[in-house]
């Protein structure tokens, strides 16, 4: 009887241990994340960007002015600067753009600071001298080009009309990218009417065929570049945007500057099999074999990486925004992710940001009703997460898949970009944010990650950052217009 009470006691005093334990570790955790949602300050390294202003030039822009500035976007998005594809562009079009240019920024192309110069007979390279030369540069990059539009697609206006509906324009080129090549151009144009000379050199990019994987424009400027031994401090292209209203649960607008783009892929699946009639069906066919590993694929998504990437980042700086539980949970990501992580995967929009995405984009199979093909291919489309490669997700398609008659082909594909620096002591990315946030004091401004891609990543042996943002301003809705 004194051995079984010594045992309970023995039981008793181990409990209390673990339970003790448990509260003090919890009330550890619960501490160091109040601490954490208090004192947590994104601004902190806004002072390293004070000293880049070298004179301060005040924006004054009367109605003329304005109504001139808008008559030149208009012109621009009038010009169809279309690529068909990687070897059809509309260069009647790129050369009138070219034209254009010239006459809507006289001087930008006499000023004796800027040097321009055509590559590959359609993109632009602007080399604007500093007055310090040990400075290391920074690029602008921007894109001329659009994609195809049919007017029979449903446009509320002619997509190169560039019509304005109530205080929208319409046309192709509007947000994607021609705002962008505008906006920069006639910047520097304001600024050096007005005697500016900056201290740190700068390039300015605008590539003619993003929209075909910038084989041509972006890469030959990298070439020319290389070529010259440049390197950059840091790259802006187009990329992320000012979300207003579009973020569930913050009320307020936010900037999210891309310090990274989404690895992509596209793989072929297919099966081979003896053909065969409708009459005579065999047990398991080429389109059924096939639809069994696609139905795999869609029922098995890639792992869940949410906080694994820069989009833990994001919500970090947008922390301070939302009220208490959400402050709480997101400024301790470091215990909240895989909560978090939950509750995003659960809409198309937001589960982008926790994992690789699947698409199965094109099935291909059978030519006639009443023969069983011997061919069914079908094509699936793969946005990678920074915590991944390349090589990692065509593992886990094989494995996934887990089908030897099943053939699985990469067509093409790369790995998600390097993550650049958004910390207190990255140049690039304070400088962007101050140059934002003294434009528009109300916003909060926060590190993203992008979804799609751009022409940026052809600059990645020039430069260690690379960030992607143009002020565009979204609200719920824009996107569909």
């Amino acid at each position: 009887h004194m051995a079984m009470m010594e045992t309970q006691v023995k039981i008793w005093t181990f409990l209390k241990v673990i339970i003790s334990s448990l509260l003090i570790a919890t009330l550890v955790l619960f501490t160091a994340a109040t601490i954490r949602t208090l004192s947590l300050d994104v601004n902190v390294g806004l002072q390293l960007a004070h000293w880049e202003k070298s004179k301060n030039i005040s924006l004054v822009i009367d109605q003329h002015h304005r109504e001139q500035l808008l008559g030149n976007f208009k012109e621009a998005l009038r010009i169809p600067t279309v690529s068909f594809s990687e070897t059809e562009i509309n260069v009647t079009a790129l050369r009138q753009f070219d034209t254009f240019l010239r006459k809507a920024f006289p001087t930008v192309f006499s000023s004796s600071v800027v040097h321009h110069e055509l590559v590959a007979n359609y993109s632009h390279l602007f080399q604007v001298q500093g007055s310090q030369p040990h400075l290391v540069p920074y690029l602008l990059l921007a894109h001329i080009d659009v994609v195809p539009a049919k007017e029979s697609e449903g446009w509320e206006a002619p997509p190169f009309s560039a019509e304005e509906i109530d205080d929208f324009i319409y046309g192709r080129g509007t947000i994607d990218d021609k705002c962008a090549v505008m906006g920069i151009l006639q910047a520097l144009e304001y600024l050096l009417i007005r005697g500016y000379a900056p201290r740190r050199g700068f390039y300015i990019g605008l590539g003619h065929d993003e929209e075909v994987r910038g084989f041509h424009g972006a890469k030959n400027i990298v070439r020319v570049m290389k070529e010259r031994g440049v390197k950059l401090l840091f790259v802006l292209d187009e990329g992320l945007a000012i979300l207003d209203g579009v973020i569930s649960g913050l009320d307020e607008p936010a900037a999210l500057i891309g310090v990274s783009e989404k690895g992509s892929a596209n793989v072929k699946l297919s099966v081979t099999m003896a053909p065969g009639h409708s009459s005579m069906p065999p047990r398991e066919s080429s389109i059924g074999i096939l639809a069994a590993a696609v139905k795999r694929l869609e029922e098995n998504p890639m792992p869940r990486l949410f906080g694994h990437g820069p989009e833990r980042k994001t919500f970090e700086h947008l922390a301070h925004k939302f009220g208490l539980p959400l402050k709480f949970v997101m400024s301790n990501l470091w215990l909240f992710s895989p909560l978090l992580g939950r509750v995003l995967e659960r809409k198309p929009d937001t589960n982008a940001f926790v994992r690789t995405t699947t698409a199965v984009t094109m099935f291909n199979a059978g030519v006639k009703m009443n023969i069983i093909p011997s061919l069914a291919e079908a094509y699936v489309n793969l946005r990678i997460h920074s915590a991944q490669t390349l090589q990692e997700v065509l593992d886990l398609i094989h494995d996934t898949v887990g089908d030897q008659r099943v053939k699985i082909e990469l067509i093409d594909g790369f790995d998600p970009l390097p993550v650049s620096s958004s910390d207190e002591r990255s140049f690039g990315f304070q400088i962007i944010k101050k140059t934002v946030l003294d434009m528009f004091p109300t916003l909060t401004v926060a590190p993203g990650i992008c979804i799609g891609n751009t022409d940026s990543r052809h600059f990645k042996d020039l430069t260690n950052d690379i960030y992607r943002f143009a002020p565009v301003w979204f609200k719920p809705g824009d996107a569909q217009r």
